[in-house]
């Protein structure tokens, strides 16, 4: 009587069997909330690029055009984001009232004004480099949390770049065409080194502000020595793309080793987050569109609209997108 009620627990293969059961729903539980972890990072990062465009329309309407991408007083160097003299304010900190950080701007808004006025040495304006801003910053880039040690240390990162169109940097090189395509490369934004100091108006982006990348997504740099990503400093990679759609960084997210020329970054592998880069260059010349998002970027037109480009499309295609009067219809693979 007795033995016939004593409690019968788990042999070890029915407890295997749970294990293995677990597992395997642990296993399809887990895409399902990265999927879900990605989607609100998107929409969270398309958010940011709509204010940012909210912002650049603001500027440029009261400004008469948007800011410029970077001030610089130009000569040996000024591509070159390590350097301490050559370069002032870009397009972000001159926009900074424009998007909710009025108190950051008033900070140093004497210096900034003194570059608006009068291209000088006044540094005063990098004082607030290190201020990490959310806006700025999508939440699918893991590596903002890695300051740029580069130009003096401590500068912050940021996600967000203006297009400099795929052959434009600075006002005198805009309109150049690129032998590949034969069109104009001019993006809405460039650097400036005298006044005025504004950049291309929304109304004359002439293939159609729809039509024309103003401000897209960059990945923060690999290390520390990496200025990609840089919110406050305006150079090619930092805060800006540009030279892109052709040669080694002819797509979005181009993987292959040399396709940005950023000065002091690594040449990591594929495997390594979308990031490829000639280690070998000593400024900040080429930068294509990149993300952590799956299968492409987010990038904010002209109209303020923000349209999610994949990594699968055309060379030929990006380059239309970011140049603003290459005069071609789009054609329909983005």
């Amino acid at each position: 009587m007795y033995s016939s009620l004593k409690r019968r627990g788990f042999t070890l293969i029915e407890l295997l069997v749970v294990i293995a059961i677990i597992a395997i729903l642990i296993g399809l539980l887990l895409p399902a909330v990265q999927k879900v972890r990605e989607a609100a990072n998107r929409a969270k990062c398309t958010n940011n690029l709509k204010q940012l465009g909210v912002a650049c329309h603001s500027y440029a309407d009261l400004g008469n055009g948007l800011p410029s991408a970077m001030i610089a007083i130009g000569g040996n160097g000024v591509n070159n984001a390590n350097q301490i003299d050559t370069y002032g304010p870009n397009w972000i900190v001159l926009m900074l009232p424009h998007f909710e950080q009025d108190n950051l701007y008033r900070q140093q808004e004497a210096s900034i004004t003194a570059w608006m006025s009068n291209v000088n040495t006044n540094h005063g304006w990098r004082n607030i480099r290190g201020t990490v801003i959310k806006t700025l910053q999508c939440p699918s880039d893991s590596r903002t949390t890695v300051l740029y040690n580069g130009g003096g240390g401590g500068w912050a990162r940021g996600s967000y770049a203006a297009n400099l169109g795929p052959t434009g940097r600075n006002a005198n090189d805009g309109g150049s065409t690129n032998a590949g395509f034969g069109w104009s490369g001019r993006g809405p934004f460039w650097f400036t080194t005298r006044f005025p100091h504004n950049c291309m108006k929304v109304e004359g982006m002439q293939d159609g502000s729809s039509n024309t990348i103003m401000v897209g997504e960059v990945l923060s740099g690999f290390n520390a020595n990496d200025s990609r990503g840089t919110w406050a400093a305006g150079h090619i990679g930092a805060s800006s793309v540009g030279t892109y759609a052709v040669g080694d960084a002819s797509r979005i997210n181009d993987k292959a080793g040399g396709s940005d020329d950023i000065s002091g970054c690594p040449n990591p592998s594929p495997a390594q987050q979308n990031l490829g880069c000639w280690t070998g260059c000593p400024d900040n010349n080429q930068a294509t569109l990149r993300s952590q998002h799956t299968g492409g970027v987010n990038a904010c037109m002209g109209d303020g609209s923000v349209r999610f480009i994949r990594d699968s499309v055309a060379p030929a295609t990006l380059y239309q997108l970011g140049s603003a009067s290459d005069g071609q219809p789009v054609t329909n693979d983005n």
